[in-house]
């Protein structure tokens, strides 16, 4: 009997050993599979993660390279701009330099080509002996010449009826000029 208790005993054993180690192989198999699927999300989430950030990346340079484009075409317009200011000063100051008494006398007579000079009244900054020497004959035609301080270095040729003027000044001789540089192409 105590073969038989001891059988009985081994069988249990067994029996709760074999019982145990397919609990703990069902549970290993359940902790693989949860792992296998955390491994998975786990690389899922990190190739969206991934993407997301390649196309942000991507965006950003993007971005990048059109503003770095629009800041290479403002500085180019900036540069144009400032260098048509500089041609203008030049332009005023050479207009300026040209416009002396003897190049004004020319310029008026070519005005008055043609015209009765005794309708016409000359404006200009200043009244100098070589103006008036240059112009002694259209005087003697009647022609006013009469200093005003509205016209820097130039004239205005006014009708004494005062019907219109032909502007001849510094600064409407440069605006003439102006567009000829305005559309020179840098």
């Amino acid at each position: 009997m105590e073969l038989q208790i001891q059988d009985l005993v081994s069988s249990i054993r067994k029996e709760g050993i074999d019982a145990a180690n397919a609990e703990a192989e069902a549970i290993i198999a359940e902790a693989k599979k949860k792992a296998e699927s955390i491994v998975s999300d786990a690389k899922a989430d990190a190739a969206n993660i991934k993407s997301t950030a390649e196309k942000e990346i991507n965006t950003m340079k993007e971005n990048a390279l059109i503003s770095a484009e629009q800041a290479r075409r403002d500085a180019v317009l900036s540069f144009k701009a400032e260098i048509k200011k500089e041609f203008e000063k030049i332009l005023s100051s050479d207009v300026k330099k040209t416009l002396n008494a003897e190049f004004l006398g020319s310029l008026i007579k070519a005005a008055l080509n043609g015209e009765n000079a005794g309708e016409y009244a000359v404006e200009t900054e200043d009244v100098c002996d070589a103006l008036k020497a240059q112009l002694a004959q259209e005087i003697r035609q009647g022609l006013e010449i009469r200093p005003t301080k509205g016209v820097g270095a130039g004239f205005r040729l006014a009708s004494k009826d005062n019907s219109g003027y032909f502007d001849c000044s510094d600064e409407e001789i440069t605006q003439m000029l102006m567009p000829y540089l305005r559309n020179l192409d840098f």
